[in-house]
């Protein structure tokens, strides 16, 4: 199946997951590992700013000015890279973080930024529906290939890097926040 035509196929498969919970319906909160839990009436700013272990992200939307995107009435999932793998980048890490990186900042984080409301129970069921890799274009241009092994969901970059969702993704009101255990950066 061609790149096009799996994109094409992602997008029915979520068509009717997508659009019910973007019109302000949120996830039910089932207290599983991995599934999505729901922030009734936050904006995905709101709650990225209160969601533990992604106080670096939050740190990166408030300096790059990009946190405005988060409190507006578009759909977006992100792909939130978790304090952990911030720490990992060691010395580049704090330093995309300053006022001279701003530009790269941005760019870093648009490749984490999908369009739509993806759960990750979403985002399993396609890859299965598909019987494997599904790509996604980040709203920085830049495609990702989501893939599992089990219960285990991966996102890679096409020059490699790849993170795993860790963690809970937080449903909001306007959107997805997923957790996990990677900056996607350029090699």
């Amino acid at each position: 199946m061609t790149k096009t035509s799996k994109r094409f196929a992602l997008a029915l498969a979520l068509g009717g997951l997508v659009l019910l919970p973007a019109c302000g319906e949120t996830a039910e909160n089932t207290g599983e590992a991995g599934v999505t839990h729901s922030n009734d009436n936050q904006t995905m700013a709101a709650t990225l700013g209160g969601t533990a272990d992604l106080s670096t992200m939050n740190e990166a939307f408030v300096s790059s000015d990009l946190m405005g995107v988060f409190d507006g009435v578009g759909s977006y999932t992100l792909l939130a890279p978790n304090d952990a793998a911030f720490e990992a980048l060691g010395e580049a890490g704090a330093q995309l973080l300053t006022e001279d990186q701003r530009p790269l900042l941005v760019g870093v984080l648009r490749d984490h930024m999908l369009p739509g409301y993806l759960r990750p129970e979403d985002i399993l069921a396609a890859i299965e529906s598909q019987g494997g890799e599904v790509t996604v274009t980040t709203m920085g241009g830049s495609d990702v290939v989501f893939s599992s092994e089990g219960e285990t969901v991966t996102v890679a970059r096409e020059d490699g890097t790849s993170a795993t969702f860790v963690g809970n993704a937080e449903a909001a009101t306007n959107g997805v926040i997923i957790p996990i255990d990677t900056v996607l950066t350029p090699q």
